[in-house]
């Protein structure tokens, strides 16, 4: 019997497609940068940069989009001119693809009409960076990480001294009259030895939600952060009774037992089931600031995490040794095929001049990727 070229090839494909699936390769990734993605966050006046950039569905092609620190003011010849920097910000996307997309961003407000940060703690302590979101049945909540200033060496000039849980029932307004109330979280810890907290990620999965957060220990100045997952009913998040936190794969209620599923983690990161490989993806910026964005695999939502492959790498810290990467996540309720994650990270530097100086930095940056 003759057996063709063509018909040897596809054999030998076939077999090495089921071999590497068998041994549990990861998936081919290809990425492209969204320029019109970018040019929705590049405003001349008024909101023009902030990082964190956590996003929650609100409803179908409804976004809303959720940040740290936020330079206000004007944008001239590419720098920031008659400009204050406020602590957290929100925006509300209609529509899922440029170019038919519009953004809408708000601010609190003081007396006298000067910006001020959209949600500020009500025990009056510091301020708030906004981190992720889940939307329940009875309303809209945020994780809220509580920041004061401190003096404290290798600090960046801050610290965190608290997690809170905002609720907003009337998230169907407009957010200039919502009534957001604050719960202070329980499952917190916060020391010169490392800090505990949850809130880096919710992952609604059937009848629970899945409450990512980290677990850091500071050794010789350096920080090294650990996942750890919590559990609450969809009805319960605010119910801090009803949290649960995983370890050696059973769900407990002392929260000082929560396991660290995976090191080398960030602050900000996401998880998302990807279809197309059928496992869960924790995007991140590799130890919290990187130029390599990152992505591990697990059959589940709390592991067992494959070792973390490059997705990307930001070319923006190759223009200047001045300038950092960071809080790279997914946004899956953006991502409209089962082969595909939306991307975001932020380049920053750590010399406020040139930041201020450079409008490209400080800005929400994306990326399309494929899982093949």
């Amino acid at each position: 019997m003759r057996i063709c070229k063509k018909h040897i090839v596809r054999f030998i494909v076939i077999f090495t497609i089921l071999l590497l699936a068998a041994c549990g390769s990861q998936p081919g990734i290809r990425v492209e940068v969204l320029p019109r993605y970018d040019a929705l966050f590049e405003n001349k006046n008024g909101w023009t940069g902030a990082d964190g950039a956590y996003s929650v569905a609100l409803a179908d092609a409804i976004t809303l989009w959720l940040f740290g620190d936020t330079w206000f003011g004007e944008i001239r010849n590419g720098k920031h001119v008659n400009a204050t920097i406020i602590n957290n910000t929100v925006a509300v996307q209609h529509g899922l693809r440029p170019p038919d997309v519009s953004v809408k961003f708000y601010a609190g407000k003081k007396s006298t009409g000067a910006p001020q940060a959209f949600i500020r703690p009500v025990d009056g302590r510091g301020w708030f960076w906004i981190f992720h979101g889940a939307l329940a049945s009875d309303g809209l909540y945020l994780f809220l990480l509580q920041i004061d200033r401190t003096d404290a060496p290798m600090s960046f000039g801050f610290e965190v001294i608290g997690s809170w849980l905002g609720h907003i029932a009337n998230f169907r307004d407009p957010p200039v009259r919502w009534k957001i109330s604050q719960h202070k979280l329980p499952w917190a810890k916060f020391s010169a030895a490392g800090n505990t907290f949850f809130g880096s990620w919710v992952l609604k999965k059937n009848e629970f939600f899945y409450i990512y957060g980290i677990d850091e220990v500071v050794v010789d100045h350096i920080p090294r952060k650990y996942m750890v997952l919590a559990r609450a009913p969809e009805a319960g998040l605010a119910h801090f009774d009803q949290w649960r936190f995983y370890t050696g794969g059973n769900w407990t209620a002392d929260f000082n037992g929560a396991e660290r599923l995976c090191a080398n983690m960030a602050n900000e990161y996401s998880v998302s089931f990807q279809p197309i490989v059928g496992k869960y993806a924790a995007v991140y910026s590799e130890n919290g600031i990187s130029r390599n964005i990152v992505a591990r695999l697990a059959p589940n939502p709390w592991g067992p995490w494959s070792e973390p492959d490059i997705l990307y790498q930001c070319p923006e810290m190759s223009r200047s040794k001045d300038i950092l990467c960071y809080a790279a996540k997914g946004h899956p309720d953006l991502s409209s095929a089962p082969d595909e994650l939306i991307i975001t990270y932020v380049a920053n530097s750590n010399d406020f001049y040139k930041m201020a100086g450079d409008a490209r930095l400080y800005r929400p940056r994306f990326l399309r990727v494929w899982f093949e």
